[in-house]
Formats: C-alpha cells, structure tokens, sequence
C-alpha cells in the first residue's frame, strides 16, 4: 500500500505541485518569523550586556530632565540627587568610586538642518574625566573631551553621518532654542543605543546640567563597589544613606541588566505572537487547498481505489495510504519551507531596520527550535488536512464505486454542515453584538465572536453558493452567452468545492476588510474629534513628546502674526482627595484655541482664577458651580479652589482644567506638552515660519496645523495597514494557488465534457472564457462572503473604542478601497484560471471524448 501511494504521488506530482508550493510558503513565514525574532533578540541582548559592566549600584532620579512625565515631575520628593549626594555616597565603606551621571534627549543637526538620528534615539551626556583627563567609557579617536560651556563631543558614527570634524561648530537641541557648540572630540563606544543607530552627544558635567536638567543637578548616580563587597551589601547601605521618605530608584547592575533583557524579551515575544499569528492565518488557508485537493484527487481515483478494496485492502489500509501520500508531501514541502525561511527572515529584517533603523541587528540566528516548529506545523497541518479525505476514501463501496465513476455526496452529510453552520454564525454574531460596546473586555468578546462567526461561514459556504451566484446568471449569460451559463453552473455544480476554494479568500479578504473598515473608521473619528475640539492654528510640541522649555511659551506669544497662544501644561494633583490630571491653560486666551461644551458657569471662570472640570468628575465629587474645591499642591502645600464651571466630557482635555498661573505658581518645571497658537489670518505659510525662527528652527520641535496633525495620526494608521496588508499577502497568495489548483484540477476531471463542448461546436476561445469565468465568480463570491463579515466584525469592534479611547466611531465603509479590493479579486480569478483555461482549450477532442 505504502508503494502504492509512492506511485500515486509520483503520477500526480503535477496536480499536487499547487499545494506543495502553499505548504511551503506557509511554513517558510513560519521559519522567517522565528528565525527574524530569534535574531532580533539576540542582537538586542547582545548589545545591552555591556551596558552596566562597571555599575553595581544605580540610583535613578526619575523625575529630572525633561523626559519625565507630568506624573513624575508633580512627584516631589527629597530625593534629589546633588553634588552633596555624591559626596555622601563616596564615604560609604562599600564603595569603590561613585560617577554622577547626567542623561537626557539632545538632538544634533546635520549640516542641512535635519537631525542625525530618530528623536527617540538622540541623547545627551556628561563626560566624566578621571585622573589622566579622560573618561574611559569614551575613548577619543579625535580631539579631546569638552571640558567647559560651549563644547561637546560626539560618537564617532554620528560625526560621520552628519560630516563633521573636530572644530567644527554643531547645532544642538534639547526642548527649546536650538544653540551652537564647537565639537572638540569625536570618540568610539558600545552603548547599544549608538550600536543601533542612535545619537550620543558628550558636554562637561556643568553644561550638561544647565542644558538637560537643572545646575548642580543629576539624573543619577552610579556606584562601583570595592572589592569583597557585593552589590547587594552595597544595595543595602545605600538606601540606609537615603531620607525615608525618598522615591529615587536604586537598582544593582545585576537587576538593570535582567531588566533589560526581560524588557527586549517580552518586546521580541510580542513580536514574534503578531507575525505567527500572520503564518498562522496562512498555514489555516492552506488547509482549503490541501483538503481539496486530495477530495479531488480521490474523487478521480474512486475506480482504482475500489479495485484495492475489492483484491483485499481493508478500510485501514486505503486510509493509512492517502495519509502517507501527505505525510510525505508535508515533509518535502516543509523542508524547502525551512530553506526558503532563511529568506524570508532576511527580509523581515530589512523591512523592519528601514522602517524603523534604531532596531538592532545581527547575522541570521537558525535554532533547533525554528527547525523543529517549522517541519512539526508543516507536517501536521498537511496530515490533518488530509484526515477527512483519507476516511471518505476508506469508505468507498467496492462495487457501487467499480460502477460510478464519481462518488456521490451524501444530503445527510450537507445537513450536518448547515447545522453547524448556522449554529456557529448565531452564536459568533450573538457574542459579537453583546461585545460591541464600551466595556473594558468587549474588544475580547469581539475577538471570540468572530472567530465562532468566521468558522460558521465556512461551514454555510456550500449552502451559500448557489443564491448568491445564481446572482450573476443574468449578466453572465447577456455578456458571454454560453460560456458564462455554462460557468455558472459549472460553480454551484458542486457546492463542497467551490466553498473549499472559496474558502481561502474568504479568510483572507476577511480579516483585510475589517481591518481597513476599523482604520478608515477611527481616522474619520479622531479627525472629527481634534477638529471640534480645537480652534487653534497650530500645535507646537517635542517629537519625542518630551516636555517643552517653559521660557518657549513667551517667545512663541511675541512672534510676529500670532493672535492668541497658550501652554499646555499638565499636572497632578490631589482633587477632594482623589489624584487627578489637571491641565492648565492660559486664563487669557485659552477660549480662542480649544473648545468644549459648558453645562453650567462661565468661560470666564479661569480668568477669575476658577477650575474648571468636566461632568464626571462633578457628578463622583458632587461638584457646581460654586462649590469649594480641596487642592493638595505637588509642593505638599494644600488650598481651595472654587468650581467656575461644569463641561461636557471631552477626549482631548482632562477632566479638571486650570489657570497655567496656578500650576507654576506650585510646581515652575510642570510638564508643557503643546504650545497651542491662533493666528491673526488663520493657518498660513508666514506664520508657520514665524513660528519656526521663535523655536530657533529646532528640528525636534514639531509645527503641526491641524490638517498635519490629522495626517500625523492617519500615517500612522496607514503605515499600520500597510504592513499588515504586507503580512496578509502570504495567505491571499496562498488562496490563488487554490484557486490555480481546483481549477486545473477541475479541467481534468471534465476532460470528456468539454471534449463533447468542443465536438458541438464551442471553439477554443469559448472553452477558456468558461474557465475563467468560473474562476471568476468562485473568486468573487470567497471576496465578497469575506468583506461582508469583515464589515460587520469590524462594526463590532468600533463599538468597543466608544467611551475610554473616543467619543463615539461611527462605522464609515470605504467605498472606494472596497470596490478595488473586489476589483483585484476578480483579477486574482482572471491570473489563477490562465494555465487551467489554457489546458482546457488545448485539450485533444476524439481522445476527450473516449475518456473512461
């Protein structure tokens, strides 16, 4: 038997070719998935390893610079870190050396004015020289170290990039104007920021303070311990040293770096969940193709596998020979999958490195694992594929097959299916619709619904087929007359095909519709949501979001054709006893540039000093106008503020607003994440300039109309679409070699009928027009079946970003980007039917027609 099923994989290698070739691209996504994030991984850990080699203890500062966040910067604490702190730590026993460490975002611009390097990979640090003049950590290769005002050093691969040399003077940036500094070293290091593309800039401990925190301030303080003494002992006696009451963070080298590698494990773990969760939606496409083909296959065998019955092989027997024709297709296909695998992982990690070039590399990492995972799915999917074949081929009667040449499908059998069918689309669409809402789990409820919705309509598909192509009769038969009847009914001939074919592009146009649905939807939502809820200009805010310098918000106020400007300015504080966001605004101007909807008060209440807040927080506080207000300040001071007004809640303000005065007057360094401006003549390219020459053209600080701003945020999603079109595209590639492989299949089967076609008169052209046709309509009826389910999946999930993330998201259908995606599925009907029409028509008419 096992000979047997050799020969027939061997005699049919050209009609199994098709789905070899699915398998393989299935389990080559898989291999490059897994060999892409094994290297990422390992490239990124590599890197960091040497982060911490002289640290053994580290403690942070996490509220210096102005990188912290709102939250942080409102945290005030005693633990400052000052020369004093240093000092203190250099007398403790255990330590062998203490460095003070000043870090924080400075941005370097090249010679045209662009930045060297991503905003998020752009740092600035102090240069610590011991004894001999130098910072060991920074070996010059050029120049010296800085050692006053003014000066700087840069790592060796920026300086290339950007073109400058020792003398040079170099533009520099942090959250305001942007300043000049002559660069008088350029040095070598392994930071892993550098390694991977980022920017360090070096200047003296006191210039670095001044630029990037506050004079006599440090962002941390590194501790070296002697010999003999652990970093735990040290541990200890460093947070003795520190005020109870301190917040500051203390960390052993040890920590830092396993924290690192957890953070960029779990990074690489999710990454690797999002791309396997592509190859997965491929490897189920080529299910379809596998299980059709072998149902096609036994269906053209029927009289040989009868004559094995007849001469003596059992049940078990005809079974166990159509698996181990799969088993070995699986094995051979899942090999030159594995192969191919190292290409695709390569490819990945290009595409990624040019979207995003801060991400670390290496060479290629190929494991075990990847080879085990690989050739298991590859092999197990193919079997299981072929399960439900393989028992149907077993059950062939011996005689009634030895005088049919086709099996007949049983009604009982399509029966079962509907029910399934149908029982899986009520109950998915059922938990769809009681997910879709906002609650905190019913993105989840969505995500189950419609995976019971999407099994159902698979089930459904055969009992679907004939009405909804039925459809197309009319304009088949007005178009191509004969050859567009004889398509048609050549697709509802036999409803289990069709769907299984169908099926694959089903899946894929499925998870596309909805996903472009979801985009297209929450673009249309936030661009609502910013425009009626901004009258302002222009936005001006840091690339990296860092805070903005508050000496910006004056100059900004003075340039020239601006009407009216206000800080954004964020904080927290302690509201009747509740921690609550407060956001401060000019009293002044802050109802020319932002709008909201007021209940009860009066838009004048800031400018009398008031608070403002919005509906649920007067609803949970029991808060109108007029009520007093208990206020504890970041500053530990406490106060009463008076309710000036009560708004409607919006997305785009906090839920308690004040006068900026009254933030600065408690915390001066609060975080200011925008810069809202009116102009006198409204959005034009004078005023953007002269927005530009007040932030000292700083290329980290963004100008943004409001047409930019929406643009911003739909990149973003398009970017997103693109790359999981991109990744999608595996499984819709997948889908057309179904749709090749049943159609040439499907030509084979019908050799004698269409010879009779071709004896009554039908010429060639007329015999591929038939085939394409076919082909046609199979592949829109799996098009449209999937953008119809897309759609409604997608309205279920819309309906759960209602409440915490927007207002409200109205499903909004692009009909221009459906229509193209039917367009192109009928195109894909048109590619895959080319060689079986070709076939067809070529096919000998006397020898057709004497096919047994």
């Amino acid at each position: 038997m096992y000979r047997t099923a050799l020969r027939n994989l061997l005699a049919h290698k050209g009609r199994l070719l098709m789905t070899a070739l699915a398998i393989m691209l299935s389990t080559a996504f898989v291999a490059g998935t897994w060999i892409f994030s094994d290297t990422a991984k390992l490239a990124a850990r590599n890197r960091v390893t040497t982060s911490y080699d002289d640290v053994s203890v580290l403690v942070s500062d996490l509220t210096a610079g102005h990188h912290a966040s709102a939250r942080q910067k409102s945290d005030k604490t005693s633990g400052r870190l000052t020369d004093a702190t240093v000092r203190d730590f250099a007398a403790l026993p255990g330590v062998k050396k203490t460095r003070g460490e000043v870090t924080g975002f400075l941005g370097v611009a090249d010679k045209h004015g662009h930045m060297t390097s991503e905003a998020g990979t752009s740092r600035g640090g102090n240069y610590v020289p011991d004894a001999s003049g130098r910072d060991p950590r920074y070996p010059m290769v050029k120049g010296r170290g800085p050692r006053q005002n003014g000066e700087i050093a840069l790592d060796k691969k920026s300086a290339e990039k950007a073109g400058y040399k020792v003398g040079d003077s170099v533009r520099i940036a942090s959250n305001g104007p942007v300043v000049k500094a002559k660069l008088t070293g350029v040095f070598t290091t392994d930071e892993p920021m550098v390694s991977a593309g980022g920017t360090l800039t070096l200047m003296d401990t006191a210039y670095a303070q001044r630029t990037l925190l506050t004079s006599g301030q440090y962002s941390g303080i590194a501790l070296t311990a002697k010999p003999g003494t652990s970093e735990a002992a040290l541990l200890a006696e460093v947070r003795d040293k520190l005020p109870s009451n301190t917040q500051n963070v203390l960390k052993t080298g040890k920590q830092l770096d396993a924290e690192q590698a957890d953070r960029l494990q779990q990074s690489g773990h999710s990454l690797r969940v999002i791309l396997m969760f592509f190859a997965a939606v491929a490897l189920f496409v080529s299910v379809f193709l596998i299980a059709n083909t072998f149902v096609m296959l036994i269906t053209q065998r029927i009289r040989e596998l009868a004559l094995l019955r007849a001469v003596g092989a059992s049940r078990s027997q005809v079974a166990k020979s159509v698996l181990a024709e799969a088993l070995m297709i699986g094995v051979t296909a899942s090999v030159c999958g594995l192969l191919c695998g190292v290409g695709i992982g390569a490819g990945l990690q290009a595409v990624m490195k040019a979207v995003k070039p801060s991400m670390p590399t290496g060479p290629l990492v190929f494991s075990t694992t990847t080879v085990v995972v690989t050739l298991t799915l590859g092999t197990l999917v193919t079997v299981l594929s072929a399960l439900l074949p393989a028992m149907r081929a077993s059950r062939v009667p011996p005689v009634a097959a030895m005088n049919s040449g086709e099996q007949p499908v049983g009604q009982r059998s399509l029966l079962v299916r509907n029910a399934f069918g149908i029982a899986g689309v009520a109950i998915g669409a059922g938990v769809v619709l009681f997910g879709a809402g906002p609650r905190s789990s019913g993105l989840v409820k969505v995500a189950f619904g419609a995976a019971f919705t999407a099994m159902g309509l698979l089930f459904l598909l055969p009992l679907l087929s004939r009405p909804v192509i039925a459809l197309t009769a009319p304009l088949l038969i007005r178009l191509f007359r004969s050859p567009g009847k004889l398509a048609r009914l050549n697709a509802v001939r036999n409803p289990r095909r069709t769907a299984a074919t169908a099926g694959a592009l089903t899946i894929g146009l499925t998870m596309i519709t909805a996903m472009t649905v979801v985009g297209t939807s929450v673009t249309q939502a936030v661009d609502k949501t910013v425009t009626g809820s901004l009258k302002a200009d222009y936005s001006i805010a840091m690339a990296n979001s860092d805070s903005l310098s508050s000496d910006l918000a004056g100059t900004v106020a003075k340039a020239p054709g601006v009407a009216a400007s206000s800080p954004v300015s964020y904080a927290y504080w302690g509201v009747d006893g509740t921690d609550h966001e407060i956001e401060g605004l000019d009293a002044d101007s802050y109802d020319q540039l932002v709008s909201f909807t007021l209940k009860s008060g009066s838009v004048q209440a800031l400018k009398q000093g008031r608070v403002l807040v919005d509906a649920d927080v007067a609803k949970i506080s029991r808060l109108s106008v007029g009520s007093p207000v208990k206020v504890t300040y970041p500053d530990g001071s406490t106060g009463t503020m008076t309710v000036g007004g009560v708004f409607e809640d919006s997305k785009m303000l906090s839920s308690v607003l004040v006068p900026n005065s009254v933030i600065t007057e408690h915390q001066p360094d609060a975080y200011v994440k925008s810069i809202l401006v009116k102009g006198m003549n409204g959005a034009t390219g004078a005023l953007e300039k002269s927005l530009e020459a007040a932030t000292g053209d700083n290329p980290v600080i963004d100008i943004k109309d409001r047409t930019g701003m929406r643009n911003d945020f739909s990149s973003t999603i398009t970017s997103a679409l693109n790359l999981l079109y991109l990744l999608l595209g595996m499984s819709v590639l997948v889908a057309v070699l179904g749709v090749i492989n049943t159609m040439a299949m499907s030509v084979a089967e019908r050799r004698r009928e269409i010879g009779m076609l071709r004896a009554i008169g039908m010429d060639r052209g007329g015999v591929k027009r038939m085939v394409q046709l076919e082909s046609v309509v199979i592949s829109l009826f799996g098009a449209a079946s999937g953008m119809a389910l897309g759609t409604f999946l997608a309205w279920g999930a819309n309906r759960t970003f209602v409440g915490a993330q927007l207002d409200s998201v109205p499903t909004v259908i692009p009909y221009g980007q459906m229509l193209l995606f039917l367009l192109l599925s009928g195109f894909i009907g048109v590619v895959a039917a080319q060689w079986p029409a070709r076939q067809a028509a070529r096919l000998d008419i006397l020898a057709s027609i004497q096919t047994a």
